[in-house]
């Protein structure tokens, strides 16, 4: 089985791109995040035509998260269960289902904007939430894993310039220890090898040039238990659809398993 994840940044500005990517890659299950449409906006025909179904978790022009699946969506969970609000209003950052035997969520984490900002604190809750939410799946005998846009850095191996983000979210400790307690939970980091250069950066801002620089980060990320991580045998980033005009900033994670592995 092949899985992905991609925060496609519109996938309405995105469908001409990622309907050939689908088919060129081959993929079994996308996660989506950043679809920015609403639930009603998403290109189930088009997808259909492909032989894949989705279950949108999506409210309109912000946030939203998708499972695009060939290999069926079974047991569907919209949202973060125990999971808090923001102003208000439960945003629409994860779903969950199970596709052909592996249950997965799709995430998008809150970016936490600015330290000082009650964002920031939002975000350390909502990670706190999810750790809460997996911990008998993360625990469990079926291959599962949680992917997405986590919107945190590792290590400080994961951003081109550890010391231009000194004091900025998506370095923190506090956001780094949440990641650490959501491993703790029965997880591990399946990081994927870089198609080019040495470090498997999934994320380049659209300015000053970064992506042709390399200037990148790694916060898009595949969080498999143990029946998961056994079941891996490759996970590489897809930097190539990267490239060109209309591309999202960021890179698909692909993740290939032998569920017989497991």
């Amino acid at each position: 089985m092949r899985i992905a994840t991609f925060n496609v940044n519109s996938i309405t500005a995105r469908l001409p791109r990622l309907l050939p990517w689908l088919e060129s890659s081959g993929t079994d299950v996308l996660c989506v995040q950043e679809t920015k449409c609403s639930a009603e906006q998403f290109p189930h025909d088009e997808l259909r035509e492909l032989g894949y179904t989705a279950a949108v978790h999506a409210t309109g022009r912000w946030n939203g998260v998708a499972l695009i699946s060939r290999v069926g969506l079974d047991d569907v969970v919209a949202g973060l269960p125990g999971g808090p609000d923001y102003e208000g209003v439960q945003e629409p950052r994860a779903i969950s289902a199970t596709c052909g035997g592996v249950r997965l969520w799709s995430v998008y984490v809150p970016n936490g904007r600015e330290v000082a900002h009650d964002h920031y604190g939002y975000k350390l809750h909502w990670l706190r939430s999810l750790t809460e939410a997996v911990a008998e799946d993360a625990a469990g005998p079926r291959p599962f894993a949680v992917l997405g846009d986590f919107n945190v850095a590792p290590t400080d191996e994961d951003v081109f310039d550890p010391a231009l983000f000194a004091g900025a979210t998506h370095v923190t400790p506090a956001e780094r220890a949440a990641l650490e307690a959501l491993r703790a939970a029965g997880l591990s980091d399946v990081v994927p090898r870089p198609l080019k250069y040495d470090r498997p950066y999934t994320y380049w801002d659209y300015r000053q040039l970064a992506f042709p620089k390399n200037r990148g980060m790694r916060i898009d990320l595949v969080y498999g238990n143990a029946p998961f991580a056994k079941a891996v045998t490759d996970a590489y980033v897809d930097r190539e659809e990267r490239k060109g005009k209309g591309a999202s900033d960021h890179a698909p994670v692909v993740v290939d398993l032998d569920l017989d592995a497991a």
